[in-house]
């Protein structure tokens, strides 16, 4: 081409970015001067994406790619084009090659993380945040310790990004690379710290305020979370990983409809995602529209059969969702080579599959090879629970809740559901949900967190010399948190969080008026119950039937020295009674926690509420008796649960 020429096209290229029409006109304009140029021709195909119109331009730059395959401008552009219209795992290769050809452009390894975000592919997400770690920080340490985290080496760049922050505190950068290593260590505290004061010195940070607003909702705090978010939405509201999280948000503060609509726009927008399905099916099921989950979670299996999560929804419905064609697929899959997470989330699905089918010993087996695997990621020390519980004997006795007594916040709304998961705890919230005066929340976490707190600043051991003031303000940071998740405007609410049994003696100090009911159930019923249960987190005694046995022993120490120490300070309601005298068990519950008896709560399964937990197909149910000994089929494997119970299994209901 001519020096003219030459011009020409560096004029055509710069109106890309301000003027696409005018940038498509010049394109023109050059190609017939010169029909085939592959630079104007590559200027037209941006200009149509500009304007809206990827579909125009891919034959274009499909015979541009054909004549010059090694052009990495051009396979770029054909990989954005391709992620406009849809195609998404076409467009991840052109990106990926893109990337390759050119390993120093930002742009095409930045296009490559944004769009294997959206597909949920995890092995070139990481490898393209490694390689923008490599150009875009100048000094080659950090360079280095950002690539480390980006392929998952958090432990190697830890020890140096902390050197370096603690003697350059206002590097965003290394703070924002720290506050990643805290989360993978689940040090949350450490790491909302160092991204708060990332996000103070560089507001418009917008990965570290991502960050942050990802961890909070992790931590349970979504209306936090959606403060960090609405900026990141104004700036970008279409940006994926941030609706995702805004979908999230809402799912936990219990707007289950708008979380759905947001999930149908990203499937919509990304129809490859399994993650989007697997989030959607998730809301849906919560939400109770229990067709549309399972279509939801059909979807994932269709997408990527291996997704052991989509398998484990359908057979955690509980409902007898799959079939004999599910099971030889599953089975061929765990003959096959998976990772750790889809291998756990098939087994217990499995094993569901095989108890549905009357074939005790075969699912007992695929539980204890699930359980195998989930004791090994999420619960790989023991934990000494007898000493646990010599330690609220000690810290909580019955001079301190005297001596304190009646001096935290006088609010009489929260009634505390505590126990043992897969307990009928959740059949409890439901009962209590119908009536008027009551709303049922979630498992919430604030307690949890403020005992916690309490413990880092050395309080909870100082809890005698704690003044009214101090312990009317915890219990009303905690009303406060809570307050978000009481849409319905009832006076009292319900906080159904099983191990809230553990911080019975912080409830009596900081909230004296709340009620707690204690649901217990026979535990070889509710022990082997949750033994067959893959959690999302925590729960971490729940893969041994020893440590379940320690647990559950646990929990009966705790409950009774409280009910020793302040008689009345739990009504404890027994499952089998409940189940055997529905009527007179609820009019007890319901004089418990003092309010009036309503029939709304002997029809509990047709109250209209989202449930959100394990059992949320089950308390759509009338209650039935049948489940009440299922344990004994697979009595002859629960040997060490039984020999660890002891004498419990006499007097458990003491």
């Amino acid at each position: 081409m001519t020096e003219v020429g030459r011009d020409a096209l560096l004029s055509a290229a710069a109106a890309l970015a301000r003027d696409p029409a005018e940038a498509e006109r010049r394109a023109r304009g050059l190609l017939a001067q010169a029909p085939g140029d592959a630079s104007a021709s590559l200027i037209l195909a941006g200009a149509m994406r500009r304007q809206g119109r990827p579909g125009e331009a891919l034959p274009l730059l499909a015979e541009i790619v054909r004549k010059r395959p090694e052009l990495a401008r051009a396979r770029l552009e054909l990989g954005l084009c391709r992620a406009a219209v849809g195609q998404g795992r076409d467009a991840l290769a052109d990106l990926d090659l893109a990337a390759r050809l050119n390993p120093a452009s930002a742009e095409a390894w930045q296009a490559l993380a944004d769009l294997a975000v959206a597909q949920a592919d995890a092995e070139r997400e990481a490898r393209a945040r490694a390689a923008l770690a490599r150009i875009e920080f100048r000094d080659p340490q950090i360079a280095a310790w950002a690539e480390a985290i980006a392929m998952g080496r958090h432990a190697e760049a830890e020890p140096g990004l902390a050197r370096h922050v603690a003697a350059h505190a206002d590097d965003v950068d290394a703070g924002r690379l720290l506050a990643q290593c805290h989360i993978a260590h689940r040090a949350y505290v450490s790491a909302e710290g160092l991204l708060r004061h990332v996000v103070r010195l560089r507001p418009d940070f917008r990965r570290a305020r991502y960050d942050l607003a990802n961890l909070l909702l992790v931590r349970q705090q979504a209306e936090a979370a959606l403060i960090e978010l609405r900026p990141l939405l104004e700036t970008d509201p279409r940006n994926p990983a941030y609706r995702n999280l805004e979908a999230g948000c809402l799912f936990m503060l219990g707007d289950e409809p708008a979380a759905v609509a947001i999930y149908e726009a990203l499937t919509a927008d990304h129809p490859s995602n399994v993650r989007l399905f697997i989030n959607m099916a998730h809301t849906l099921r919560t939400g109770g529209y229990r067709e549309r989950a399972i279509a939801a979670y059909r979807q994932v299996v269709d997408l990527r059969p291996e997704t052991g999560e989509a398998w484990w929804g359908l057979a955690n419905l509980k409902i007898g969702v799959l079939d004999e064609t599910d099971e030889v697929q599953m089975r061929r899959l765990l003959a096959g080579n998976l990772d750790g997470g889809d291998r756990r989330c098939l087994e217990y699905a499995l094993g569901r599959r095989c108890e549905d089918a009357g074939d005790p010993a075969d699912a007992f087996a695929h539980y204890a090879a699930g359980a195998k695997l989930a004791r090994r990621r999420f619960a790989p020390r023991p934990v000494d629970y007898a000493a646990h519980t010599r330690e609220t004997q000690r810290l909580f006795t019955a001079e301190l809740l005297a001596a304190q007594a009646g001096k935290g916040a006088a609010s009489e709304a929260p009634i505390f559901v505590v126990g043992i998961p897969r307990s009928g705890s959740t059949l409890v919230e439901q009962i209590l949900a119908s009536h008027p005066d009551i709303e049922g929340t979630k498992e919430l976490p604030y307690l949890g967190a403020l005992a916690a707190r309490l413990l880092r600043e050395g309080w909870m051991t100082r809890l005698a010399s704690a003044t009214p003031a101090q312990l009317q303000a915890w219990g009303e940071d905690y009303l406060a948190e809570a307050e978000a998740h009481r849409t319905l405007g009832r006076p009292r609410f319900i906080d159904k969080t099983p191990n809230n049994f553990q911080h019975i003696g912080l409830i009596r100090l900081i909230l004296p008026k709340a009620r707690i009911v204690d649901v217990r159930r026979n535990p070889m019923a509710s022990c082997f119950s949750v033994y067959k249960e893959l959690f999302a987190e925590g729960h971490e005694y729940s893969y041994d039937l020893g440590d379940l046995a320690a647990y559950y022993r646990h929990y009966l120490a705790v409950v009774r020295h409280f009910q020793g120490i302040a008689p009345g300070s739990a009504h404890t309601l027994i499952y089998e009674d409940l189940v055997e005298n529905t009527e007179r068990e609820v009019r007890g519950l319901l004089a418990a926690v003092g309010v009036a008896f309503d029939p709304a709560c002997l029809d509990f399964h047709n109250t209209d509420r989202a449930v959100r937990t394990v059992s949320s197909e089950q308390v759509r149910q009338p209650i039935y008796r049948s489940g009440l000994d299922h344990w004994r089929r697979f009595e002859t494997w629960l040997g060490p649960l039984a020999e660890g119970l002891g004498d419990e299994l006499a007097r458990w209901r003491e």
